[in-house]
């Protein structure tokens, strides 16, 4: 693979290095496998650094461009999930909708004068679901 194909590989798949120039580490001065815009490499790299080769926190964040905050989290998220720790978490809604098709229909089908707060609780009766007046009242809406 070209070095050029990986840094398009990596800019599409959100993999890039957001401050590749401050990688000033060693390993990365020649480029070739080492690829400072390899943002998951570069995580991988800074680790490695301090864990194997004994490098200060301070040193193996700077010199990977990274603060030392940034440090501790990526060290937490690999211990936590490993390699695939070293990804960044995925953007947006963390757990499932509450608010499925089905009960969007319920309440669209309920009558108009019903109220959000009596919705809340057929909806809490029929579904187990529990939700807040105002998202009952902003999906009659829709």
């Amino acid at each position: 693979m070209s070095e050029q194909s990986r840094r398009q590989t990596l800019t599409q798949n959100g993999l890039v290095h957001p401050r590749a120039a401050d990688v000033i580490a060693p390993l990365f001065a020649d480029g070739g496998f080492f690829l400072a815009v390899d943002k998951v490499q570069v995580k991988y790299e800074m680790l490695r650094a301090h864990l194997v080769e004994g490098w200060t926190v301070t040193d193996a964040a700077a010199t990977h461009g990274y603060s030392r905050a940034g440090f501790y989290l990526v060290r937490a998220a690999f211990e936590q999930a490993g390699m695939s720790g070293l990804l960044d978490d995925k953007r947006g809604r963390r757990g499932p909708v509450k608010l499925t098709a089905q009960i969007v229909s319920f309440l669209k089908s309920a009558p108009p004068d019903a109220s959000g707060a009596a919705l809340v609780a057929e909806v809490a009766d029929r579904f187990g679901v529990a939700l807040h007046r105002r998202t009952v009242e902003r999906a009659r809406r829709r």
